[in-house]
């Protein structure tokens, strides 16, 4: 598209818009005709009106929504109102990508030269493979060369594993962890004087109120006349006999299946509150929230916000770098996370609040302490960001003499020696280096050396696609005038470069 002078995007699928806005307003007469019904389906109404309007409104703010390119610059208009921005003022245009259960989500974004980010409303594309979204993508950025100076050639696409992304929903989900950990805390103390009071409770004397708020153990007889077992996440119940003492009572799923109806049993009642079910042939306590659960349910919460803080360290680590570069994943941070949880969390459960009170767990802390500082030093030397290094000539070999070496590797784009992208492996040492699509030599293709010139060799960046790993880096080849790219960790591919071009040793690096 190097003759493009002029681009307006509109809104697509206007049928579809202009069907969801005029189901808005009958939504919206609905909805007043249910605030003057006062009829039985008053609530069903309101519900499908707001529902109907909601959806109105959106699909008017998408019609309203207009993106105009020209020689002066981009035209935005929305429902909001409009902006204009000059192509001197856009440093770059960049796509901004989502995954979601159906595909992927795509829209263009500009940032801009004052370190501001402007997403476009349109184009956007809800799948991969959208020629139309290609062909304006291409035009707009057409568009940006002649009239504008772009910071980078290539077409940066921001997911979420690159250094772009937004950090603002890590730091809300470790904030909510953090505090609910905080407030399972603070309950602790209080669970662990409650349950020691519940330990140390006697029966009542004889003539005491069975229905105060005693701190003595009562005892009524009761009569089980039907029990409710509902499914695990529902409410089972106990029904007595001529509600005495009480209608029903929330239980268990197996004790509401271990009662039957006509059994007499005999009910412990603790401070105004039933906490034992006994009867001829099961017995039902009500354990509640120990200070030992509360306990582990704080850690878990604080050991859960511990992966999002780790997302947020990660960015901060690869802040200097360019927004598409893929940043490193935090899973060894998970492992880490998950090593220190197998030692706090029985610490927890069984010294909720004895945790310095004598030397077992002291040294239980202490020790698992050293082992958590261990397991995040290796997770902090995993997620490091490593350069990659020039390509230099050596005569040391692949592997012994007459031994072959399978690495794992792929070639990004389908070609000849890599058809539909079968290959997996590396083949190098016996024979000439090959693409495999397995440790084996089955159906390897040669790859043809004399054809590949090494351009770069950099880290994984978001257009790569989501199948590199974080960790590996990316060599940009020209094959006779095609790029390709090829990926494997960083060790690994500087064997196979060294394979695939000894001669041309001293490659640019690009970090």
């Amino acid at each position: 598209m190097t003759d493009v002078r002029e681009l307006t995007c509109p809104s697509p699928g206007k049928r579809t818009l202009w069907s969801l806005v005029a189901l808005g307003a009958a939504g919206t007469v609905l909805a007043v005709t249910g605030l003057a019904y006062r009829g039985g389906l008053v609530y069903l109404w309101l519900g499908v009106g707001l529902a109907s309007v909601v959806a109105g409104t959106m699909a008017l703010h998408a019609l309203a929504a207009r993106v105009t390119a020209d020689a002066s610059g981009l035209r935005i208009r929305t429902l909001r109102g409009g902006r204009s921005v000059a192509w001197h003022e856009v440093a770059d245009l960049r796509v901004y990508l989502r995954h979601t259960r159906n595909g992927e989500y795509r829209r263009v974004g500009a940032a801009l030269r004052d370190g501001r980010r402007l997403l476009l409303p349109l184009p956007l594309s809800g799948r991969s493979d959208d020629p139309e979204f290609d062909a304006t993508l291409d035009a707009l950025r057409t568009l940006h060369r002649r009239y504008g100076t772009p910071e980078s050639s290539h077409l940066r696409v921001v997911s979420s594993r690159t250094a772009g992304r937004g950090w603002a929903g890590s730091l809300i989900v470790c904030v909510l962890l953090l505090a609910g950990a905080g407030v399972a805390a603070w309950i602790v103390p209080r669970a662990a004087a409650e349950e020691a009071a519940w330990n140390a409770a006697r029966p009542c004397a004889a003539g005491t109120p069975a229905g105060g708020r005693t701190d003595c153990l009562a005892t009524l007889p009761a009569v089980i006349e039907r029990t409710d077992a509902n499914r695990p996440r529902n409410e089972s119940w106990l029904y007595f006999t001529d509600s005495r003492p009480l209608r029903r009572l929330e239980v268990t799923r197996e004790a509401a299946q271990g009662f039957r109806p006509g059994d007499r049993v005999e009910l412990t009642v603790w401070r105004g509150e039933v906490r034992e079910v006994s009867g001829r042939h099961y017995v039902w306590h009500d354990h509640g929230g120990g200070a030992g659960d509360l306990a582990v349910g704080a850690a878990v919460l604080a050991l859960a916000a511990g992966y999002p803080a780790a997302q947020l360290m990660l960015r901060l680590r690869g802040r200097r770098l360019p927004d598409d570069e893929v940043l490193p994943s935090a899973l060894p941070f998970a492992g880490a996370l998950a090593g220190t949880a197998l030692w706090l969390l029985p610490l927890c459960y069984l010294h909720p609040t004895t945790l310095f009170t004598s030397a077992v767990p002291v040294v239980w802390g202490a020790s698992g302490t050293l082992a958590s500082l261990v397991f995040f030093t290796a997770a902090w030397r995993a997620t490091r960001l490593r350069v990659p290094r020039p390509v230099a000539v050596s005569d040391e070999p692949v592997g012994r003499e007459g031994e072959e070496v399978f690495l794992p590797a792929r070639f990004l784009e389908p070609t000849d020696y890599n058809p539909h992208g079968f290959g997996t492996h590396i083949a190098l040492g016996d024979g000439p280096p090959a693409v495999t699509p397995g440790p084996g030599r089955f159906a390897a293709k040669p790859i043809p050396v004399g054809r590949l010139t090494l351009k770069a060799v950099r880290r994984a960046r978001g257009g790569d696609g989501d199948t590199v790993s974080s960790s590996w880096h990316i060599a940009d080849f020209d094959d006779a005038g095609t790029p390709v790219r090829l990926a494997a960790a960083p060790d690994d591919l500087h064997r196979i470069l060294r394979e695939l071009d000894p001669a041309r040793a001293g490659a640019v690096a690009h970090p």
